[in-house]
């Protein structure tokens, strides 16, 4: 299978973070002249772009009308926390089985960025790095399918939380997040499944309690700056050269 162009992978990963991050609220239009202007892309590029993000759940888009970000309704909102937290639970569980140190490891370094970014008041990307605990989560439960659904289960969760309510206290999901580390650490699986339920739980509580006011950004000085972090991270980083002062006598 051919390879996506990295100007379609570039684009599709700025906004898909740019929804995520509720950057861009659910409703925002996404004129096809301004995402191809701001990607150097072809009308005919920009649709393949918003066609995937479509296929996620993320974009709404129509033959002869402006796509959006999607507006999931307050039934579907309800019906997508019930679904993910039926997967979270099977992900906690098949975790639990093949669990080893190192995956503490890597979701303590998840925590502590988290951490950090609450400290620096970031919501958005504490936001971000609260998905990212979920979808690690998923991946260490070496279900590639389970892993895909969770993935398009937690974005979605994005946009209704900018839908129906401010995002969830960045405290309490350390915590929760922290007692289901240590549960899984102990081999205490069940206790973690509850852990996990409850968090979806409150979550989703927290999630539908009502509004946001704040004005929405423009389109492209959204797209500049989440293009110019996507292409940041892809860029190869610099190899070091041996130091010329270390030759051999």
């Amino acid at each position: 299978m051919a390879r996506p162009s990295p100007r379609i992978e570039v684009a599709h990963e700025a906004l898909r973070q740019a929804i995520i991050e509720q950057a861009l609220k659910p409703g925002t239009k996404l004129p096809e002249d301004v995402i191809g202007e701001q990607f150097a892309m072809s009308r005919t590029l920009v649709r393949a772009v918003l066609a995937k993000l479509e296929a996620e759940g993320l974009v709404d888009a129509h033959p002869k009308r402006t796509a959006t970000v999607a507006q999931p309704t307050l039934a579907e909102a309800r019906d997508v926390f019930g679904v993910r937290r039926a997967l979270e639970a099977e992900a906690v569980r098949l975790v639990a089985k093949r669990w080893q140190p190192s995956f503490a490891s890597e979701l303590e370094s998840l925590l502590r960025q988290e951490d950090e970014a609450r400290s620096r008041q970031d919501e958005r990307v504490s936001i971000h790095l609260a998905g990212e605990f979920h979808l690690r989560l998923a991946q260490l439960s070496g279900n590639a399918l389970l892993e895909r659904y969770l993935r398009e289960l937690i974005t979605r969760c994005s946009l209704i939380l900018a839908v129906f309510g401010r995002p969830h206290s960045s405290d309490c999901a350390i915590e929760e997040h922290s007692a289901l580390i240590a549960a899984l650490s102990a081999g205490k699986a069940e206790e973690a499944v509850a852990i996990m339920n409850t968090h979806i739980g409150a979550v989703e509580r927290r999630a539908l309690l009502g509004g946001d006011d704040e004005k929405p950004a423009a389109l492209g000085d959204v797209l500049s700056h989440y293009a110019a972090a996507v292409t940041a991270r892809q860029a190869p980083k610099p190899t070091t050269k041996p130091s010329k002062t270390a030759s051999s006598k």
